[in-house]
C-alpha cells in the first residue's frame, strides 16, 4: 500500500465538517476491504482541524475542489478531488482514496504534500491553486 506522508505541519490540515463526516464514514466502511487505505484516511481525519463548511477559507483543498499542483519535474497538472465512484484518471478526477488524494485533502495553496507511490518511491506535489467546488462536493 502507498501511504500519504505530508510535508505540511500537523496543524495545517483543515477540513469542513461535512467532508470530515462523509470521509470518516467512507474510511470506516472500507476497514474490512482495504484496511491500509482506510487507516490512512482515518489518520488524516483524526488530526484534522474541523470547521463549518461555510467558514472554509479559500485556497484549501476539499472534496470537489479543482486543484493545480506542480510536481518535482516542474510540470503543472489540473485535477479534481472526488469520491471513489467519480474517479477517472483520464479526466484528472482523482479519488480521495488514492495516496495522492489522501495527501491533498485539507492542504492549502503553497503547501507541499508527499506520499509513497508504487515500489516505495516517494512522490510529491506543491499546491499552486485551489478552486472551491462550484456547488458543494460532488457525490459518488
Amino acid at each position: 500500500m502507498q501511504h500519504a506522508k505530508e510535508l505540511r505541519p500537523n496543524s495545517h490540515l483543515l477540513i469542513s465538517d461535512a467532508d470530515h463526516d462523509r470521509l470518516t464514514g467512507l474510511a470506516r466502511a472500507l476497514l474490512d476491504r482495504a484496511p491500509e487505505t482506510a487507516e490512512e484516511l482515518l489518520s488524516e481525519m483524526d488530526r484534522a482541524v474541523v470547521t463549518n463548511a461555510a467558514a472554509m477559507p479559500a485556497g484549501v483543498v476539499r472534496m470537489g475542489s479543482t486543484v493545480i499542483v506542480r510536481g518535482e519535474s516542474g510540470d503543472a497538472q489540473r485535477i479534481m478531488l472526488v469520491y471513489p465512484g467519480e474517479a477517472d484518471i483520464a479526466e484528472n478526477l482523482i479519488s480521495v482514496l488514492t495516496p495522492m488524494g489522501t495527501a491533498l485533502i485539507g492542504a492549502s495553496v503553497g503547501q507541499a504534500v508527499c506520499w509513497n507511490g508504487r515500489g516505495g518511491r516517494e512522490l510529491s506535489v506543491t499546491v499552486e491553486a485551489v478552486d472551491a467546488p462550484a456547488s458543494g462536493p460532488r457525490r459518488a
